[in-house]
């Protein structure tokens, strides 16, 4: 397939939203995309209407991915997943290699919310899940209400809703790749 030498990183915690980890994740490998599930911990559960649900086990350890072997980001939502992200110093350092990279970050629903700790956001237009698009904004993103928003590589997305917009534009610019203009350092 056209995409079968690209490998995406889907970096998660417990507690992430279902949905925003399932289907994009297939949505990739149905377009030919190899993609590993890097979380802290070995096994993570998800989050679905309200209640604990699956169990996974995650294809590679935080500790163990190398940012260099992937070509693409995908952050799923969920309250807890960005959360407990965000307070991970390693999880914080794999993001901001991406973003070094130029290499295009895909994330949606409450997921965006682990990026500003990367320091990584100012001037950036993006969008999220209503509750946290003051946390955006204090971070210097202008903030828009719409089902998906690309900034050079950088792909957002409001909630599960939006799940078929995100997941064609996730795509395309993973296609696309490095976005020079999306490099950080």
């Amino acid at each position: 397939m056209k995409n079968s030498n690209k490998h995406i990183a889907l970096l998660t915690e417990t507690g992430f939203e279902e949905v925003e980890l399932t289907h994009p994740k297939k949505a990739l490998e149905d377009a030919g995309f190899r993609v590993d599930i890097i979380s802290p911990q070995a096994k993570i559960k998800s989050w679905n209407n309200g209640n604990w649900n699956m169990e996974l086990d995650v294809d590679k350890l935080l500790t163990d991915a190398d940012p260099k072997d992937y070509d693409g980001l995908l952050i799923p939502g969920g309250v807890l997943n960005p959360d407990k992200l965000r307070r991970n110093e390693d999880a914080i350092g794999f993001i901001n290699q991406f973003f070094d990279a130029g290499k295009p970050i895909a994330s949606i629903c409450h997921g965006p919310q682990v990026l500003i700790e990367t320091g990584a956001l100012q001037g950036r237009r993006m969008t999220s899940f209503s509750s946290i698009k003051t946390d955006l904004k204090n971070a210097g993103v202008r903030w828009e209400n719409r089902e998906v928003v690309t900034d050079q590589g950088l792909v957002t997305s409001r909630d599960p809703n939006d799940l078929d917009a995100f997941n064609s534009k996730m795509i395309e610019e993973f296609r696309e790749g490095v976005h020079n203009r999306n490099k950080t350092i």
